[in-house]
C-alpha cells in the first residue's frame, strides 16, 4: 500500500545501518522464533507483512523492528479469534489452555516439513515478456498490499531474468489464491533518482506490474 512503510529512495531517513547484529536483546530471538513456528491459523505471508503495513505511521517509525513483528502475531491472534484484546492486555488467558504436546525427533522433523513451501505455480498462460524486453512500471496509487517499491513506480527497466509463475501477493494479502508471471527487472539508477551512476538495481516484479516500454 502506499504508506510510510514504503521507505526505499526516500530522502530524510539516514544512511542504512548494515554493521549491527540481527539481534539486539535476547527477546527478540524469541519473537523471530514464534513468529516461525507459531504463526496465527489462517493467514498468509502476504497478509502478514500487509499487517504491518496497516499500522499507524507514527508506531511503524518509532517502535523497533521485532516489537513491530510481535504486535502484528498478537493483532493477527485477535483477528482470528485465538484470544481476546482483554487477553492481551492483562497477558495472560481467562482460562488455562491445554498442556503443549511432547515432540520426539520425528514428529518435529514432520512439524519443520510444514515450512518448506514453494510459492511457484503453473499458469495457463505463457509469460508477455522476454529476456532483454524494455518495460515500464505501472504508476498507479495502491490502497492493498504490493511488491511494486514506490521508487520504482513509472520507471522502465530491462527484463534480465524470468522466473515462472509464482504467487501474486497483492491478491494473497486478500487471501485469493492467484499465479503471476515473475521477472527480475534491472534498473539503472540515474533511472531511479536522477543521478549520473554506473550502478543499476534489480527487483522482482510481476507481470501485473509492468507494461511494454
Amino acid at each position: 500500500m502506499d504508506g510510510i512503510h514504503d521507505l526505499g529512495g526516500k530522502d530524510g531517513f539516514g544512511p542504512v545501518p548494515v554493521d549491527t547484529p540481527d539481534f539486539q536483546h535476547d527477546w527478540e530471538r524469541r519473537q523471530w522464533a514464534l513468529s516461525e513456528i507459531a504463526a496465527a491459523p489462517g493467514g498468509t505471508i502476504d497478509w502478514w507483512r500487509h499487517g504491518i503495513e496497516c499500522m499507524a505511521p507514527m508506531a511503524y517509525l518509532s517502535l523497533p523492528y521485532f516489537e513491530k513483528w510481535c504486535l502484528n502475531e498478537m493483532a493477527h491472534y485477535v483477528d482470528q479469534g485465538v484470544f481476546s484484546t482483554d487477553e492481551v492486555l492483562a497477558g495472560h488467558p481467562d482460562a488455562p489452555g491445554e498442556p503443549a504436546r511432547s515432540f520426539n525427533a520425528e514428529a518435529s522433523l514432520q512439524f519443520a516439513r510444514r515450512f518448506n513451501i514453494s510459492y511457484a505455480v503453473e499458469m495457463s498462460t505463457g509469460p508477455e515478456f522476454e529476456l532483454g524486453d524494455e518495460v515500464r512500471t505501472i504508476n498507479t496509487p495502491v490502497s492493498g498490499h504490493t511488491r511494486l517499491p514506490g521508487y520504482a513506480r513509472g520507471h522502465t527497466g530491462r527484463v534480465v531474468a524470468y522466473h515462472g509463475g509464482h504467487l501474486f501477493p497483492d491478491a494473497g494479502a486478500r487471501g485469493t489464491h492467484e499465479g503471476g508471471h515473475l521477472y527480475t527487472v534491472e534498473f539503472t539508477a540515474s533511472e531511479l533518482w536522477g543521478e549520473d551512476s554506473p550502478d543499476a538495481v534489480c527487483i522482482d516484479l510481476w507481470e501485473a506490474y509492468l507494461v511494454r516500454a
